[in-house]
């Protein structure tokens, strides 16, 4: 059993194994402690691919279309940062297409991997590589926080000029539910235990 401190009020208590779908909360002030996902695999996988398909539609449809005085004008994900270091915003620019593309990218393309790679133990030992990476990577990808500020932008432009909403909006609206909802079926201790790790002694001996 592993002892874990509450992060309410810090009471340090034993959480016995779990069955699938169960889930573990503090005896003192009832904050939930951990959990085990009744489907490890499939959920998180189903999940992860269809957030990779809702990432790739939010970046290659207009998530704005803008209309003021006889003109319009839309533009993608990957066009808005484009636009910025066009601009002269080139720090802003690259901030945006790092948080907003690369890193989501890059966090989603991991956990494909991972998550195939785990289908049929023993994983490979890049996965345990890949799995440090994940964790290296989600703090950046800031898709909820690009979402929060394009809807506020949609406030101040609508005064202006006619604003519709693009496909690509939507799309990215679906990548900040659907990347929570991978977070609690992903069961990374079941990934690390099915790694097949290579034997550190025999590597010293040869």
């Amino acid at each position: 059993m592993d002892s874990v401190a509450c992060r309410c009020c810090d009471l340090l208590q034993r959480v016995p194994p779990l069955p699938r779908g169960g889930k573990a909360r503090c005896v003192r002030c009832g904050q939930l402690l951990a959990t085990r996902p009744a489907d490890p695999l499939d959920a998180p996988l189903a999940l992860t691919i269809a957030a990779a398909i809702a990432f790739a539609v939010a970046n290659a449809t207009p998530m704005l279309r803008l209309s003021a005085e006889g003109r319009e004008a839309q533009t993608t994900l990957p066009g808005g940062a484009l636009a910025m270091w066009q601009a002269g915003s080139e720090l802003t620019a690259l901030a945006v297409a790092f948080c907003a593309v690369v890193a989501p990218a890059c966090h989603l393309a991991l956990l494909l991997a991972v998550l195939l790679a785990v289908r049929r133990p023993p994983a490979p030992p890049w996965v345990g590589v890949a799995m440090r990476w994940l964790e290296r990577v989600r703090p950046w990808a800031m898709t909820e926080v690009l979402l929060l500020g394009v809807l506020v932008a949609l406030t101040k432009i609508a005064q202006l000029a006619s604003v519709a909403p693009g496909p690509g909006l939507f799309a990215l609206l679906a990548v900040v539910l659907l990347v929570p909802a991978i977070a609690t079926t992903f069961d990374a201790d079941l990934v690390w235990r099915r790694i097949a790790w290579a034997d550190a002694r025999a590597q010293v001996r040869a």
